[in-house]
């Protein structure tokens, strides 16, 4: 059953924004980057689709917004529900604009060490879900001849040891974006793929805990350690959608690492090398498993999804 959430007095949207009427959807948008985005594609006028997998806090999210918006349960993993999904947006906010492929998880600690199904989880999510996304919304997209914009991650620069999944998925992740991007132009679709650092989200609250990464972080420019908030990043994307840009780098100096980027696997191979010779066993599996809040979320309603049903719309705000 819908549920009517009362209006906030909107926010003014600027008047030459061309954004300012669209539908935005975005995904893994309960909180951390996606609820950023979605909040600050609203403030740009932008009606606001968010998808995820917690209810309550997706609902939260919403609250927050000053434009019209929908939300849906659904698992980027299962194409049927982002069918669903998609049919709902057209349905009741109208055809996407703009989407940004956003969810994600990750998981730490050694390779070994990880559970064959959290590490496939990763993969999943990370990966094939972005691809399920475009596939759910493509047809949109070439209607409003709109704009995807993949998240991607420095992971993609130099892959980092006890990260084998998220690296390898947001590799993963970027390639597939390089190649959708070119079979889609001819349709007037737009792809980008947006490049995040450290972000302040609870995805790495526990990224000390990890000895590795920790040292890998400590290695890095004392201007490459700073953490930024998502909302500074989600400025920065939103940036990029109104560009339609083909790269977003959050913060902007990473841009300037495009030419270095044969150089970075040597270098966090390095270090990361010296880190494990001299970190005992156990504190290096200490941190395994999944990382954040989000992630454990996704994790067990992944685990108990065969006593669920298929999520559909449960929270709509009128225009």
């Amino acid at each position: 059953m819908d549920t009517v959430i009362p209006r906030r007095r909107p926010a003014a949207a600027p008047s030459d924004s061309p954004l300012r009427g669209r539908v935005a959807v975005v995904t893994g948008a309960a909180r951390g980057i996606g609820e950023a985005v979605a909040r600050r594609l609203s403030q740009d006028g932008m009606r606001v689709a968010l998808l995820g997998r917690e209810a309550g806090t997706l609902r939260r999210a919403a609250a927050s917004l000053a434009t019209p918006s929908l939300c849906v349960e659904a698992d980027v993993t299962d194409r049927a529900a982002l069918d669903s999904a998609a049919r709902q947006v057209a349905d009741r906010l109208g055809d996407a604009a703009v989407v940004v492929a956003n969810a994600g998880v990750a998981a730490g600690g050694p390779f070994r060490r990880t559970d064959a199904d959290v590490w496939q989880r990763v993969i999943d999510v990370n990966l094939v879900g972005s691809a399920n996304t475009a596939r759910a919304f493509l047809p949109q997209l070439a209607r409003t001849r709109g704009y995807l914009l993949q998240i991607a991650s420095t992971a993609a620069f130099g892959s980092a040891p006890m990260m084998s999944a998220y690296c390898a998925s947001k590799a993963g992740a970027e390639s597939f974006a390089q190649a959708l991007r070119g079979e889609v132009e001819p349709d007037g679709v737009a792809v980008g793929i947006a490049y995040l650092h450290w972000t302040g989200t609870d995805m790495i609250s526990g990224v000390d805990d990890h000895p590795v990464l920790r040292a890998l972080r400590a290695n890095q420019p004392w201007f490459s350690r700073r953490v930024h908030t998502s909302g500074e990043v989600a400025d920065w994307l939103a940036a990029g959608v109104r560009r339609r840009a083909h790269y977003v780098y959050a913060p902007p100096w990473l841009r300037l690492c495009q030419p270095l980027r044969p150089l970075f696997p040597a270098l966090v191979a390095r270090a990361a090398r010296r880190e494990l010779r001299r970190t005992p066993a156990a504190e290096l599996t200490a941190g395994t498993g999944v990382m954040g809040a989000g992630g454990r979320a996704d994790w067990e309603a992944y685990k108990s999804a065969a006593h669920r049903s298929p999520g559909g719309p449960y929270e709509e705000r009128p225009g």
